[in-house]
């Protein structure tokens, strides 16, 4: 696991956006930036699951979040610039963006693999990555010490037969991430990163693995020091790095 203790105050008065943050490890993250005193931007296209995020960080006394229904895979270019004028009028900068929210899709060999859905894994899991980024980047130049966050695998690191769309969306991930990085180092306060979380007991985990049981793997809260390390100012100057939660 990543070594790293963090303090009780290391984001405070930061506004971080997680995309995915209804279940899983957006969740997860989002209810541990909010412990640590961010205000959370929770991004997600199930409003239900949103809002019981909401709740239970509300109910635990800390920076009451902000619920933004949004879907990835249907969302148009203006209502990217919504949600940029939104966070702008609302906070006036960004902090911190963790790109958490993705698909599996078809674990098929490449020659099975329809077209169809190998768009929509690139769509979701780049393209709208890439929107978001970019409309965004603005409000993170405006923060004194802005992270974006990207969510690798070690299928996105070296190729490995049968991850079709998934693997080759994470090659591009990382490929985004550092071009990003190379761009933004020594021009701006803002830095970017990217982990593989790792085998962790989520549903996606289970969708992807159905022979796995998921007890031998870790609970999203247990991989957090690394995402806590990458938003906070710790890792001021820490650019274009690949990190493994585990």
């Amino acid at each position: 696991m990543f070594d790293y203790s963090a303090r009780p105050d290391l984001l405070q008065d930061r506004v971080i956006l997680v995309t995915g943050a209804g279940r899983g490890i957006g969740a997860a993250a989002a209810k541990t930036f909010a412990t640590h005193g961010a205000t959370v931007l929770l991004v997600g296209k199930t409003e239900e699951n949103l809002n019981q995020v909401y709740d239970e960080i509300e109910a635990a006394g800390h920076p009451q979040p902000v619920v933004i229904p949004f879907n990835l895979e249907t969302a148009l270019p203006h209502q990217y610039d919504e949600l940029a004028a939104m966070i702008e009028t609302e906070f006036g900068h960004l902090d911190g963006l963790l790109h958490n929210a993705s698909i599996v899709g078809p674990r098929t060999p490449i020659e099975q693999l329809s077209g169809e859905n190998f768009m929509r894994v690139m769509h979701i899991n780049v393209n709208a990555m890439f929107m978001l980024t970019s409309t965004l980047l603005p409000l993170l130049k405006l923060s004194k010490d802005a992270s974006v966050v990207f969510t690798s695998s070690s299928v996105g690191r070296k190729g490995k037969a049968y991850w079709g769309a998934y693997g080759v969306s994470k090659f591009a991930t990382e490929g985004l991430m550092q071009t990003l990085a190379d761009e933004l180092d020594g021009t701006s306060a803002v830095r970017a990163n990217s982990i593989n979380p790792g085998a962790t007991r989520t549903s996606m985990r289970a969708l992807a693995y159905p022979g796995e049981n998921p007890a031998n793997n870790p609970l999203p809260e247990t991989i957090m020091p690394v995402y806590l390390y990458l938003m906070g100012p710790d890792s001021q100057g820490v650019n274009g790095q690949a990190f493994d939660a585990q």
